[in-house]
């Protein structure tokens, strides 16, 4: 009986817009920057508002989507009502496979802040087994928690800020929009394809369509909230790192926020943006496993994972089991992945999720049509062009762990139908 239990309907539209800030926020403005700089130098910008403009138009599909199917799993459960179950397939494993990447990236992002050298890998394994822990206890505490981590990243990133401002010495020239300052396009498409990996944390609301009140209002307008904030904030830290550090000292440091504030005369703050650093990711941690525990669980429920995966909790009402099996997953994957390899493999998996995505909202029609087909139409272009520009190391790895999802289903498909 615990295989068919509907999760609890919990949060509001302020827990919903909470648990995607914490998503976005702690993964673009400490692990995309770098390695976004050092594809386009100049053109960091240019990257981040191409990021931009794709994301807001997958997000409009995903808040269409999610208003028609308040469901848990996401664009798997779109993909499969709206174009079929090969479709809602492809979508799925792309986030799962693609979020268990990002989750590996961010223990590791949080260890390099807070732990002491030679301590990473452990720090990491006891992060995650910690906010698996509180996924576990229920999804009021996973949005009680984010809220806290948020304000504690928003603070340090206020500091940020002004001590870009007041404590060093900004040169505008560094910052522009125009010509891409002799970047290269591809190097402005591959920025915007690993900087996508920052915006990607809206997906999290709609996965958690089964546990959000009046879902059909909530989330459309938390999406959009929330996607919102985190562009302003993010082009706002983007600006003040460039004036102080330039592209290629932005480009040459694992931790560009921090950098930024030791060029100024604000050294005492350093501790801050470290502090602010392990709390962002921790904040995205914390909601990738909820995230990708609803979405497994929606693929198990329809036999594409192991139907193991769909338990819920009796009590706590969380896929307890999704959430066990990710988290053994992810400690496995924080020994051997490398962090910039990680965030170009989550934005392929990502990437195609959300072209799915924009497939299955460009099919809606009549009441349930929100948005423009057009916004459907530049997020499934701009989808492919940002996945075709990824470092190649990426698109190799993803086109080969996706050939292995593709060999997964047609085994237990076939398997499934000797059975019967």
């Amino acid at each position: 009986m615990s295989q068919h239990r509907a999760l609890a309907r919990r949060l509001g539209t302020g827990d919903a817009v909470v648990i995607g800030l914490g998503s976005m926020i702690g993964a673009g403005v400490f692990a995309a920057f770098a390695p976004a700089a050092q594809a386009a130098g100049a053109g960091l910008l240019v990257g981040l508002a191409l990021a931009a403009v794709v994301a807001y138009a997958n997000a409009t599909a995903s808040a269409q989507l999610a208003a028609q199917y308040p469901t848990s799993g996401g664009t798997y459960v779109y993909g499969r009502e709206r174009l079929g179950p090969w479709w809602g397939y492809l979508a799925g494993w792309g986030f799962v496979i693609g979020k268990t990447a990002s989750c590996a990236a961010m223990a590791l992002t949080f260890a390099a802040y807070a732990a002491p050298a030679g301590w990473e890998a452990p720090v990491a394994v006891a992060a995650v087994a910690g906010l698996t822990a509180v996924n576990y206890r229920g999804i009021t505490r996973t949005a009680a928690l984010t809220r806290i981590i948020v304000t504690v990243v928003l603070t340090a990133l206020a500091v940020v800020v002004l001590s870009n401002l007041l404590g060093a010495d900004p040169q505008w020239s560094r910052v522009t929009l125009s010509g891409a300052g002799g970047a290269s396009w591809y190097g402005v498409l591959q920025s915007a394809g690993l900087l996508f990996f920052a915006f990607a944390g809206y997906a999290r609301i709609a996965t958690l369509g089964e546990e959000v009140r009046d879902p059909g209002r909530t989330i459309p307008r938390a999406i959009q909230v929330a996607l919102g904030i985190t562009v302003l904030v993010y082009a706002t830290i983007a600006v003040t790192v460039l004036a102080v550090l330039g592209p290629d000292g932005t480009a040459a440091t694992p931790a560009p926020l921090a950098a930024a504030v030791d060029a100024s005369t604000w050294s005492w703050a350093a501790p801050v943006v470290r502090i602010g650093g392990a709390a962002a990711s921790l904040g995205a941690l914390l909601a990738l496993i909820a995230g990708i525990g609803r979405t497994s669980l929606a693929m198990a429920r329809e036999e594409d994972l192991p139907r193991w995966l769909a338990a819920v909790h009796p009590r706590h009402r969380v896929p307890h089991h999704a959430e066990i099996a990710l988290a053994v997953l992810v400690c496995v994957l924080v020994l051997v992945v490398d962090l910039r390899g990680a965030i170009g493999f989550s934005s392929f998996g990502v990437l195609l999720y959300y072209l799915v995505a924009n497939l299955a909202a460009f099919t809606q029609e009549g009441t349930h049509r929100r948005f423009p087909r057009a916004l459907q139409v530049v997020g499934a272009v701009g989808c492919v062009v940002l996945v075709a520009t990824l470092p190649i190391s990426s698109v190799l790895a993803g086109l080969g762990v996706f050939a292995v999802g593709i060999g997964y289903r047609l085994l237990s498909r076939r398997a499934a139908a000797r059975a019967r």
